[in-house]
């Protein structure tokens, strides 16, 4: 008996590393050289010789990694999740003036309960300061600053009334 006869147990457990390392990377790359690696070891149980043996897993892994890889991680990443967060989810999001809002300076406590430094954006054409009560929506947030504009307030159970974005 030759090693050779044995290659079949040297392809299970590089198959069986591949796909280990698969499940720590979760890439598909390691899944494509599993699979390429498989088509080695079913040529070996045909009874091809162990140079032909690593090239059909080679070439195999090499047409699995380029054509089959790319489109399966196209739709495996196709429906991203659509909820905002972090930053994002603060962009538009309504707060109450806390201490006065002035173009270089202020405190806004936002809807989700978070006090917030803030100015008063530059664009907004409308009042010099915001004094406390008064209801901001977020522009964009700078650094650790939520750049805000006036917000119109619908009448609600507080007796507020709307009032326009200058």
């Amino acid at each position: 008996m030759d090693i050779t006869s044995f290659a079949w147990i040297a392809w299970l457990v590089l198959i069986l590393v591949f796909v280990i390392i698969e499940m720590l990377t979760l890439d598909f790359v390691f899944l494509m050289i599993a699979v390429g690696s498989l088509g080695g070891l079913i040529s070996g149980l045909f009874g091809a010789p162990w140079w032909l043996q690593l090239v059909i897993a080679a070439a195999l892994s090499v047409v699995l990694l380029f054509f089959i890889r790319p489109p399966l991680l196209h739709r495996l990443k196709r429906g991203g999740d659509p909820t905002k967060s972090n930053v994002d989810a603060l962009i538009g999001m309504s707060g109450v003036v806390v201490s006065t809002v002035s173009r270089t300076a202020g405190l806004v406590k936002l809807a989700v309960g978070e006090t917030w430094t803030a100015r008063l954006s530059t664009a907004s054409g409308g009042p010099v300061e915001l004094v406390p009560g008064e209801h901001v929506i977020v522009l964009s947030i700078e650094g650790a600053t939520a750049v805000v504009a006036p917000s119109p307030v619908s009448a609600g159970a507080d007796g507020l009334t709307e009032r326009s974005i200058p």
